[in-house]
């Protein structure tokens, strides 16, 4: 009277159907006990509830045997075995033990996997069972002490029987003996499962695939984009030199027809007004007067037009350039182009004896040029030219104290600069102003005395 509690029934079968699961060869079971008077009550009922398993298995208990003899014989099972752990707290030599010590001693020797019935043996070596859960049973027992300490008659509070066992494996004892963990059945519970590579650090492999996805099409990407850059390049290095051959070509084109037309200047012109002046000259002795200074008038012209001719068929082509050299000819042509209003200065440092003809007409239009452009635009009052040797080549200054220009708008809209450039890039010089408003102009030309396209050699 005035009693309740927990029936929690002992399910020894469970983990026999677990352990068949789990190997299908399984033919004998060695049940291990002590000698101790619980320890036989666990035999008895364990023999009940294993009727259910014979003959399909053969159970052989291993009761009350000394320590060093159970050893022995769990050491050498035969196959298809499994060895059913129910509790030792003492052995068949008298000697007590811990039930949980004494499954780790039997799991270091034995030849077979362990399977037990309660949950504290899990860790000690046990593959599993169906393991009554002591944490669970612990809770239930407690709820039912806490209806009574709340005033609940114990008669008025059902006794209750709730199934406490959970089925469990350890995932180090399936890899110990060679277990499928596909044989593990549904629901049953895996303990201390070492996580793979896989699941620690998924999701870092998954972003660093996409990472490395991402970067393989970026590289990708990149290298169909060079290819097509390195393509255009050498499609526009081609144009390039097609275009600068067709330059140089048009350059020395345009050097010919002015050779040309000086010559007809000169050859023609020049002497067909060499003989008017001398008419003229003759046809103002023989009449007099008026007409006579008419005759003096016109031989005047004539010789004016003369020497525009001889300037023009000179500044086309300079004959002498070939014959005096180039600093003779720069010489000349700053005495030339000099104005009363500007100075024009012109010196020379190591400049070698004998330059190329094509490098020597090319540095010699360069100046002309730009003393050219100083003289319609600078405003300057001074303009300085120097040549100098420099290794490997020559190196040409023109500098000017003028109102200067903004290099980058005026660049294109003339064909000066264009034409300095073109005659420089086609010897293989280099060309560089610089120039802002208010500050002067600087014109600074390098050309390399390598190969000559031009074999031909020009004194200086």
């Amino acid at each position: 009277a005035n009693s309740t509690g927990v029936v929690a029934r002992t399910d020894l079968g469970g983990t026999v159907a677990l352990a068949s699961a789990l190997q299908p060869q399984l033919q004998r079971v060695f049940v291990v006990n002590g000698s101790d008077t619980s320890d036989l009550l666990s035999e008895q009922l364990a023999r009940e509830q294993f009727r259910q398993f014979e003959p399909r298995l053969t159970f052989a208990y291993l009761t009350g045997l000394p320590t060093e003899e159970l050893e022995r014989r769990v050491a050498a099972l035969p196959s298809h075995s499994i060895v059913y752990y129910l509790v030792v707290n003492r052995d068949g030599a008298g000697q007590n033990f811990h039930p949980l010590e004494y499954i780790d001693r039997l799991s270091k020797v034995t030849s077979a996997p362990i399977y037990s019935w309660v949950d504290s043996a899990m860790d000690h070596g046990i593959v599993g069972g169906s393991l009554k859960d002591q944490d669970a049973q612990t809770v239930v027992v407690a709820q039912l002490a806490l209806q009574v300490l709340r005033g609940a008659r114990a008669d008025d509070i059902p006794v209750s029987s709730p199934d406490l066992h959970v089925p469990q494996v350890d995932w180090r004892q399936l890899r110990r003996w060679g277990i499928s963990e596909a044989r593990v059945p549904p629901g049953t519970l895996v303990r201390f499962q070492e996580l793979s590579v896989w699941d620690r650090y998924k999701v870092y492999i998954l972003v660093a695939l996409a990472a490395l996805v991402a970067q393989t099409g970026l590289i990708t990407g990149l290298l169909v984009q060079q290819a097509r850059r390195q393509r255009a390049e050498q499609a526009l290095q081609t144009s390039y030199e097609r275009i600068r051959d067709l330059g140089g070509r048009l350059l020395k084109a345009q050097e010919t027809e002015r050779s040309r037309i000086a010559r007809e200047l000169h050859d023609d012109i020049s002497q067909q007004m060499a003989l008017l002046q001398i008419d003229l000259e003759l046809l103002g002795g023989a009449v007099q007067g008026h007409a006579g200074e008419l005759a003096g008038e016109a031989l005047n012209r004539a010789q004016g037009v003369a020497r525009s001719v001889h300037d023009l068929s000179h500044r086309l082509h300079p004959a002498k350039l070939r014959l005096i050299g180039l600093v003779s000819a720069l010489h000349g042509l700053q005495r030339e182009l000099s104005r009363a209003e500007i100075a024009i200065s012109f010196t020379h440092d190591n400049v070698p004896t004998s330059l190329p003809a094509d490098l020597t007409l090319c540095l010699f239009r360069v100046v002309q040029e730009a003393l050219q452009n100083a003289l319609k635009y600078s405003g300057a009052k001074r303009v300085l030219v120097h040549l100098r040797g420099v290794p490997g080549g020559l190196a040409l200054t023109v500098a000017d104290d003028g109102v200067g220009f903004d290099v980058g708008a005026s660049w294109g809209k003339g064909l000066g600069l264009v034409s300095m450039g073109e005659r420089l890039e086609a010897i293989g010089g280099t060309f560089e102003i610089h120039s802002t408003p208010g500050a002067g102009t600087r014109l600074e030309a390098t050309v390399p005395l390598g190969v000559s396209e031009d074999p031909e050699i020009v004194a200086v």
